[in-house]
């Protein structure tokens, strides 16, 4: 059980400098920019707003404990684009009620709440699709919304 706390803040740590890592060479993007590294070089580009990805969520499984109802979701990015997505942002709300903090997986979640690509996980390549998942409280689905996309 310790081992699972230690791997657990050493991850947060991780996602922690990787959400504050925006800018190049300790240089801040600026607003609606972003740090983006290409064979090797760093360079500063646009966020955009693409309508060819797209998100989908299916119900894998539901279960009741204890009177309280939980259900496991995965959500698949669609990259429906002719260029490999680098970065992607998705915004949550209220209704990400997780199970615990270990009930989201293949996903990064940010201070602020938004969903990213995890670190092993650098992008999605053109026309395929990317998966995570979470157990939520109840029967009702989370509000996911794409903010962003950095594509090549």
């Amino acid at each position: 059980m310790k081992f699972l706390a230690v791997l657990c803040l050493i991850l947060i740590a991780f996602a922690f400098a990787a959400a504050n890592n925006h800018g190049c060479n300790n240089q801040p993007c600026g607003q609606g920019r972003i740090c983006h590294t290409l064979r090797g070089f760093c360079s500063c580009v646009e966020i955009q707003k693409c309508k060819d990805v797209e998100l989908f969520s299916k119900i894998m499984n539901q279960w009741e404990v204890d009177g309280k109802v939980f259900t496991q979701y995965d959500v698949s990015i669609s990259n429906n684009l002719d260029a490999d997505i680098s970065q992607i942002y998705i915004g949550t709300d209220a209704s990400l009620t997780l199970r615990d903090y270990a009930s989201i997986w293949n996903v990064n979640r940010l201070p602020n709440g938004e969903l990213t690509l995890p670190g092993y996980q650098p992008s999605i390549n053109k026309n395929s699709t990317y998966t995570f998942g979470f157990i939520l409280k109840g029967n009702t689905s989370a509000n996911l919304a794409i903010l962003a996309t950095v594509f090549n």
